[in-house]
């Protein structure tokens, strides 16, 4: 299958947030072949589509709980550790493996139509959840949720995805869209050794594991105490070395952004999530500027309470702008790389979160036809992104492919009924109360 999109003006998402104008993004097979002015563009023989407004990568959504679409409203003005206790862990008690497919299918349907092709999602019952990501055509990094409670006991938890993965293989699925992985919850639900050996398993295995770290200041008290900070518990017991992803990260030191720096760890930045929660700020900048991926999450859609990462990246410079004082911490290119490239980075994976040559075609385009960019895709550069960035957002994704296949157009998913799937997620939310 061969695929030329054209378009007044294409951002390929380079370091530099590059914008290309009167360009195309030729996809082959699934992949990325030519990026470019159309006058440089190579002969092509495939389908063209003559598209207005932006064409910019499928954006990365580096920590998500989507399922918990179904439990959306629910505790939603309670500190962290009390709305998980009284409200999160109580109702999902009650899902059935099914109820999992049903929350993840709306997810991913909500996603798409956001310009999210791909979610790092940590959760239960994998199968169920990657049947709804290949039934609405996008992309999932699973993670595996592993927690120590009473009746939940962390080794079969592990052993699970374990075999899996030994089945399987890390990525599967047409195009690669499932890539699986360990989701060891946190420094608070595992013990040290636990946390260690999981991460071993994932070490032996190339795979990622993604983990909450020092999301809020209380949760992790006995850890610090002991520890010091939860970085270095996670550098003691053996959990750095490989492919992590620590997710949340609010409140790191010095001294945790070098051991972070040292082992390669990535971070995904939930800013919507930690400020509903009350869980703080994430000083973003200096993550950035010590070299740190860093990626944006949308967290769990109960937390949010929406999956819509353009907004997270708008709320993430924002922030980075007002906690130092200084309008120029983060700009609008900045805060696209981080919903894109960086997202990518972070979760380990150098084929997403690009236009670029061999790199996966996923592809959204927005449309312009909209008082936020009535200023004219003409505009210098900068004004372009600020446009696309501080003044659209969401609104206005109207086409999707993911590796060359559409799975929205006109605003709308191509793979499943939106509405058929809310109403599912109704039904099973109104059993849940």
């Amino acid at each position: 299958m061969s695929l030329r999109l054209h378009a007044p003006v294409v951002l390929p998402c380079d370091p530099a947030c590059t914008v290309l104008r009167d360009a195309v993004v030729d996809v082959v097979d699934g992949r990325i072949t030519h990026v470019g002015a159309e006058a440089d563009a190579p002969e092509f023989t495939g389908e063209v589509r003559r598209l207005s407004g932006i064409l910019l990568p499928g954006l990365v959504n580096a920590h998500a709980h989507s399922p918990m679409v179904l439990l959306r409203g629910m505790g939603g003005d309670l500190p962290l550790l009390r709305w998980l206790r009284e409200a999160m862990w109580p109702a999902e008690a009650k899902m059935k493996p099914s109820d999992i497919r049903v929350g993840m299918l709306l997810g991913a349907v909500e996603m798409l139509r956001n310009g999210v092709t791909t979610s790092a999602e940590m959760y239960f019952h994998g199968e169920q959840l990657v049947d709804a990501v290949l039934a609405a055509g996008s992309r999932v990094l699973f993670g595996a949720a592993i927690m120590d409670l009473p009746g939940m006991p962390w080794r079969p938890m592990t052993d699970e995805i374990t075999r899996w993965i030994d089945a399987d293989g890390l990525r599967f699925g047409p195009d690669e869209r499932v890539e699986l992985s360990y989701g060891p919850h946190s420094a608070y639900i595992l013990s040290p050794e636990a946390l260690g050996e999981i991460a071993g398993e994932a070490r032996e295995r190339g795979a990622l594991v993604q983990v909450h770290v020092a999301e809020s200041p209380e949760e992790d008290v006995e850890q610090r105490a002991s520890h010091g900070s939860v970085p270095r518990l996670l550098e003691q017991a053996g959990v750095l070395g490989g492919r992590v992803l620590s997710a949340h990260s609010v409140h790191l030191s010095p001294e945790d952004v070098a051991i972070y720096v040292e082992h390669g760890v990535g971070i995904a930045h939930c800013p919507g999530s930690n400020t509903k929660l009350a869980s703080g700020i994430a000083p973003l900048r200096s993550y950035l500027d010590a070299g740190i991926a860093v990626g944006l999450g949308t967290d769990g859609p109960s937390s949010n309470d929406d999956l819509d990462l353009f907004e997270e990246a708008r709320l993430a410079a924002l922030l980075a702008r007002v906690t130092s004082q200084d309008a120029t911490a983060m700009r609008a290119a900045d805060a696209l790389l981080l919903a894109t490239r960086g997202g990518a980075a972070a979760l380990g994976r150098d084929d997403l979160g690009a236009l670029e040559p061999g790199r996966w075609g996923d592809v959204v385009h927005v449309d312009v036809d909209d008082p936020a960019f009535a200023t004219g895709l003409d505009a210098p550069d900068e004004q372009v992104l600020a446009n696309l960035v501080w003044a659209s957002g969401t609104r206005r994704v109207k086409d999707v492919w993911v590796a060359g296949k559409q799975v929205v157009a006109d605003g709308e998913t191509t793979n499943v009924d939106r509405r058929e799937a809310q109403a599912g997620v109704r039904e099973v939310a109104a059993r849940l109360r």
